[in-house]
């Protein structure tokens, strides 16, 4: 009995770090997500974020990066304590590979949807679901297993992870590698989430925010949704 208790706990044992692996979720890249959110991938596409990466390369961003004492001649597209926060996903499944070509990891280069929203691998399915439901039957669906599924829905958070990540900075609790871009340098990089967010025309920094059909319900839901779709436009 003792002996296949033991094998039992083994068994759990072994198990368990597979399980979690399984669940874990894989980035699908913004070309996925955009067949659903066209309007939101065309916004987005001409923003600065969507150009992330290429701010990296040798000659780009001189002034800026001379004033937080980088060289403006430097290709930093492979240094990696530049390209996590120019990517999606770095080093996680389905995400950007460490030391890759960008023209291998087209779907992940920039700072893509789920750069904000999380990786979509597991919560895709469910908004086609949610789509379908409410198509079909009339009802919505609960928001909840979005967020069991990773979509993230504090998205504050996951802005500050670059833009508030620089060292002696009280408002995130950062880590190595900072960024050089302190406020200090410039006061353009004294961060503001809601006033970043709740721009609008082309100074918008993610992309302009449409009206939603209302598909989901129930928490969590993020701060700023009722104030962005106040005035949000009818997706075309």
């Amino acid at each position: 009995m003792r002996k296949s208790i033991v094998l039992i706990s083994l068994l759990f044992a072994v198990m368990a770090p597979v399980t979690a692996l399984a669940q874990q979720a894989e980035y699908i890249g913004f070309s996925a997500c955009g067949k659903c959110h066209y309007d939101q991938r065309e916004s987005w596409s001409t923003t600065a974020h969507a150009k992330a990466f290429d701010s990296l390369r040798s000659g780009t961003k001189k002034e800026a990066k001379t004033k937080a004492k980088l060289d403006p001649d430097k290709d930093y597209t492979q240094d990696e304590n530049c390209v996590s926060c120019h990517v999606t996903g770095y080093g996680e499944p389905g995400g950007f590979v460490p030391g890759a070509s960008p023209d291998d990891m087209k779907k992940v280069v920039g700072v893509t949807c789920e750069s904000c929203h999380g990786a979509g691998g597991n919560y895709r399915e469910l908004h086609a679901e949610g789509e379908d439901r409410l198509k079909t039957t009339f009802e919505t669906s609960e928001r909840k297993p979005l967020a069991d599924a990773g979509q993230v829905f504090d998205m504050e958070q996951s802005c500050a992870r670059c833009h508030l990540n620089y060292e002696g900075g009280t408002e995130h609790e950062a880590k190595p590698p900072y960024t050089p871009f302190h406020p200090s340098v410039d006061a353009k990089y004294q961060f503001d989430y809601q006033k970043s967010v709740m721009t609008t025309g082309s100074k918008n920094p993610v992309h302009t925010h449409f009206k939603l059909r209302g598909v989901f319900t129930g928490d969590p839901i993020p701060d700023v949704r009722a104030e962005l779709q106040e005035d949000a436009p009818e997706p075309e």
